[in-house]
């Protein structure tokens, strides 16, 4: 199948690209898609997941009418490797320099690398990217009041409006294209990570000021009665306001389904929403609203944000023309950097479900998230096995759209297209786990290295594992929770999976 894979994508005729092209020309040649990328929602996060302290009726009613996986996985147990590796089709453990960025880092997916945005793009689409960006903008030292390239444009998108790094970071405002959006160009911004801007209020020197205190870090540039990471001086006008964040990404990205339903060309949205990353500071109207306190209850506010994508949908009338995945870029985290009551509000509720770990572990809650797929009367409804990859978005979305890409694009993203549509229920034959360390699983084995670093794999600061861990293996389907090693047990095992993960890293690609 590998070899297949990447004769289609180097441009050969392949049967199997142009019975997905034909299974796309009612009603139209080509189906719009659209991601819905949550940020630190975890496998049991949400109703079609099994939690009962939380309402989600939007994603149930979304998983009643599409196919649900559970054995997705992300890539990374972090955010900003995990939206690397979605939209480029390349492992992030690759790129040098691929940790969490902070808000003033360059754009790190270097511009003419082909993306899922440039491949559908050159596939006739119009491109949009709405939301939660943290891929980093400019090349360093960015002004942030003139023009900012690159940025989602130089890799394939048509429009974006953006927050450039997460919420818990400077700068709190939204990029529209290339410029901040509703900036006074009397009250100029500086924005700066290596130490305090005179005259500029912090949470560490005024906790008075702060509507919760941070629990570690986090106490930068005050914006809003919450302290930041990174300072952050002028741009008052254009600041976000916390609890409008998801109304305001949420309309751009109606709007873009508006403007774009129903035209000459199909459309790709990628709409990365913020919630439930710290602050959590949900709208008002969605306090209280769950039985589990304030992460649940920004649980309740991305729901609502899932149903205005869906009513974008269907008042245009093309759900039979759009393909929708919803998944989540990591586990779930539950404090991330701010005494607001999540932990001790959790009421029962598991962010992981029957899973062990969450954000930044290396075990199954930080990379296996859920993921379901709604095309009406494309997709039949129902619950998948199948293992899959985020990875493989990009050569999935050129195979179905008949959009060739050049062989050395995409180089771990394999093309899963039938599986993901649910024509077939062959998994991946093995998908790489990133954190503090790599993983890999294979069928129902799941194998972790001892110690630190593994097969020279780049990493960062978090997990949850000891420098002197040992080698474990883990049963999945029996052991989903990744109670017992049993790596003594199966040392055969143990020793293949070790040879293949060490292949992964040093061929440089998958396909």
């Amino acid at each position: 199948m590998e070899r297949r894979t990447f004769l289609r994508m180097a441009g050969g005729a392949s049967a199997s690209v142009f019975a997905y092209r034909a299974a796309a020309q009612t009603p139209a040649a080509k189906p719009n898609i659209i991601v819905i990328l949550a940020d630190d929602l975890g496998y049991g996060d949400t109703g079609p997941y099994g939690a009962t302290k939380v309402k989600t009726p939007n994603l149930d009613r979304l998983a009643s009418r599409s196919l649900r996986f559970t054995n997705a996985y992300c890539s990374s147990a972090t955010c900003t490797p995990t939206r690397y590796s979605l939209l480029t089709g390349r492992y992030a453990f690759r790129k040098e320099g691929s940790g969490v960025l902070p808000g003033d880092a360059p754009l790190l997916i270097t511009p003419g690398q082909p993306t899922i945005a440039s491949v559908l793009k050159g596939g006739g689409y119009a491109t949009g990217a709405v939301g939660k960006w943290h891929l980093g903008l400019g090349t360093g030292n960015v002004d942030w009041n003139g023009v900012i390239k690159p940025g989602p444009a130089e890799i394939g998108f048509d429009y974006s409006f953006l927050m450039p790094a997460t919420a818990d970071r400077t700068p709190c405002v939204y990029v529209e294209n290339d410029r901040v959006v509703g900036l006074d160009p009397k009250d100029p911004i500086t924005v700066q990570y290596d130490k305090p801007i005179p005259g500029e209020p912090t949470g560490a020197g005024n906790p008075g000021m702060l509507r919760w205190h941070p629990s570690h870090g986090h106490d930068m540039t005050v914006v809003n009665g919450i302290s930041r990471i990174g300072y952050m001086k002028g741009g008052h006008t254009a600041r976000w306001t916390d609890e409008g964040i998801a109304d305001t990404i949420t309309r751009k990205a109606s709007a873009f389904i508006d403007a774009h339903a129903n035209k000459e060309k199909p459309f790709f949205l990628y709409f990365a929403t913020s919630d439930i990353h710290v602050p959590r500071a949900p709208n008002t109207r969605f306090v209280g609203k769950s039985e589990c306190g304030i992460r649940c209850d920004s649980t309740v506010q991305f729901d609502w944000c899932v149903g205005e994508i869906l009513a974008a949908i269907d008042r245009n009338d093309i759900a039979e023309n759009t393909l929708l995945i919803f998944t989540s870029d990591n586990g779930p985290v539950v404090d991330d950097g701010y005494e607001d009551g999540a932990f001790e509000d959790l009421n029962g509720h598991q962010p992981s479900g029957p899973l062990r770990g969450g954000k930044y572990s290396i075990y199954e809650g930080g990379t296996r998230i859920p993921f379901i797929v709604y095309w009406p009367n494309r997709v039949k409804p129902g619950v998948s096995d199948a293992i899959v990859s985020q990875v493989d978005l990009l050569a999935s979305f050129a195979a179905l759209t008949g959009t060739a890409i050049p062989a050395a694009a995409g180089p771990d993203s394999l093309d899963h297209i039938r599986t993901i549509l649910g024509d077939s229920n062959e998994s991946r034959s093995h998908v790489v786990e990133h954190a503090n360390i790599l993983a890999i699983r294979e069928g129902k084995w799941k194998y972790i290295p001892g110690g630190g670093r593994a097969s020279g794999a780049l990493f960062w600061n978090g997990g949850n594992r000891p420098a002197n861990a040992p080698q474990e293996l883990y049963d999945l389907e029996n052991d989903p929770g990744e109670r017992n090693n049993i790596a003594p047990r199966h040392p055969e095992v143990v020793k293949r999976l070790a040879a293949q993960l060490d292949k992964v890293v040093k061929d440089g690609r998958t396909r």
